[in-house]
C-alpha cells in the first residue's frame, strides 16, 4: 500500500528568485575594526577617552566613639555641575555605611548589591555580617570586573561585634584597611585638616565638627565638590546623621564677615 503524500507539499507560487527574496538577510554586517597589534591596551585608551572628568570629597575615620563619616553632594560631568543634592553617603545595613566617589551609577548599583548580599548573610547565619566581610565581598565582586571601564572609590564604614571597622575598596579590586581614609578630587585638602586636627581620643562632638570643617575647606579649594556637607556617625547602636550644611553657609560660619571701620566721613559742607 502506497501512501499519497501530495497534500504535503507545498505548490504556493513564488514572487521573485531565491537571490532576490534572501537579499540582505545572508550578509553579514560588516564594520571597520580597529588597526591595532594590542587590543588591551586600545580598549583601555578607548574607556579614557569618553570617561567623562568627575570630582568629589568623601572621608571617614575612627575614633574612641566609632566611626565618623562625611561627603559632599556635588556631582560633575567635567566642568558641567550637574546636581548639587546627591546623596553620597549610602545606608549598606543599620549598622554600616558606604560613600561614594567615581561614578554614580557604579557605586549606586554596585551599593546596593552589596545589601543585598549582606542580608541575604543575615538571614543564612543568623548574624549580621562583618564590616571585613562586607568589604572583602564587594572587593571580590569589583576583582572580577576590572578593566571593564567601572569607576569605584569607595569607603565601607561600620560596626560590628570586634567593634569599629573602615575599609578603602576600588574598582580594580584594592582593599585597604585603615583609622582614616578621605577619597576624590577634593581629598588632598580633606588630609590637609584631617591630618592637623585628629585626635583618636574626641568626642562625638568634636569628630563630627572635625568631619564638617575637612569637607567645608575641600569644597571651598576643589571646584568639583560643593553643595552640603553631610555628617554621618556609626556607634554600637547603629549609624545616625549629625548634620548637613550648605557649604556658603559654613563658609560665614568660619570665616565672618567682620564689619569695615570707617575712619572718617566725609560731610558735605
Amino acid at each position: 500500500m502506497k501512501l499519497d503524500t501530495s497534500g504535503l507539499e507545498s505548490h504556493g507560487p513564488l514572487l521573485g528568485t531565491s537571490d532576490e527574496l534572501f537579499t540582505g538577510f545572508s550578509a553579514a554586517p560588516s564594520f571597520e575594526i580597529p588597526n591595532t597589534n594590542e587590543f588591551d591596551s586600545f580598549q583601555k585608551d578607548a574607556i579614557q577617552m569618553v570617561k567623562p572628568a568627575k570630582g568629589t570629597t568623601t572621608l571617614a575615620f575612627i575614633f574612641k566613639e566609632g566611626v565618623m563619616v562625611a561627603a559632599d553632594s556635588r556631582a560633575s560631568m567635567g566642568g558641567y555641575i550637574s546636581s548639587q543634592s546627591v546623596k553620597k553617603i549610602i545606608e549598606i545595613n543599620p549598622y554600616m555605611l558606604g560613600t561614594m566617589a567615581g561614578g554614580a551609577a557604579d557605586c549606586q548599583f554596585w551599593h546596593r548589591n552589596l545589601g543585598v548580599k549582606c542580608r541575604l548573610h543575615e538571614l543564612a547565619n543568623k548574624r549580621r555580617i562583618s564590616v571585613t566581610g562586607a568589604s572583602k565581598l564587594l572587593a571580590n565582586i569589583l576583582y572580577n570586573y576590572r578593566g571593564m571601564g567601572l569607576s569605584v572609590g569607595t569607603m565601607i564604614a561600620g560596626w560590628d561585634e570586634t567593634g569599629p571597622g573602615l575599609y578603602y575598596v576600588d574598582s580594580e579590586g584594592g582593599r585597604l584597611k585603615g583609622q582614616r581614609f578621605s577619597v576624590g578630587s577634593g581629598s588632598p585638602y580633606a588630609y590637609g585638616v584631617l591630618d592637623s586636627g585628629y585626635k583618636y581620643e574626641m568626642s562625638v562632638e568634636e569628630a563630627a565638627e572635625l568631619a564638617r570643617r575637612a569637607i567645608y575647606h575641600a569644597t571651598f579649594r576643589d571646584g568639583a565638590s560643593g553643595g552640603v556637607a553631610s555628617v554621618y556617625y556609626v556607634g554600637p547602636s547603629g549609624w545616625k546623621k549629625l548634620s548637613g550644611d550648605d557649604v556658603s553657609e559654613l563658609h560665614y560660619h568660619y570665616y565672618p564677615v567682620e564689619p569695615t571701620v570707617v575712619e572718617q566721613e566725609m560731610v558735605e559742607s
